[in-house]
């Protein structure tokens, strides 16, 4: 898999974050596979997979390997590594780089639970540790 540095410049859209997901969960697969975890639930067809896979292919993001007359799919970017870049890419855009406004935006929002703020003073205190 793909390193830190080496995550897709290009972005990956929604629906193909979904393929992305089924193969982080199990691969190699093969286009069918794949739309077994998501057409039913996305209501999509296997053309739409193909396609999606192609432009992961295309992207970087997946990798491919003829087995007999199909192929087989791999994610080439660690999901870790790809949720790493997507939350800097939200934090640079949205928050000029700086996590306690997300933090800060979270709280003014009402969106953090009791739970939440015990779990983050958990993080922080391990952070400074």
């Amino acid at each position: 898999m793909a390193k830190r540095d080496e995550v897709i410049g290009e972005r990956i859209s929604e629906a193909e974050h979904a393929v992305m997901e089924a193969l982080w969960d199990q691969s190699p697969l093969s286009a069918a596979d794949v739309c077994e975890r998501v057409c039913t639930q996305r209501d999509w067809s296997m053309p739409t997979v193909k396609t999606l896979l192609a432009r992961l292919v295309n992207k970087g993001a997946v990798e491919t390997e003829a087995e007999g007359r199909r192929f087989l799919y791999s994610p080439k970017i660690a999901r870790s590594d790809y949720v790493g870049t997507e939350s800097r890419r939200l934090l640079d855009r949205l928050f000029g780089g700086k996590p306690a406004s997300l933090f800060a935006q979270l709280a003014e929002s009402e969106s953090l639970t009791d739970e939440d703020l015990v779990e983050m003073e958990r993080l922080l205190k391990e952070l400074k540790s």
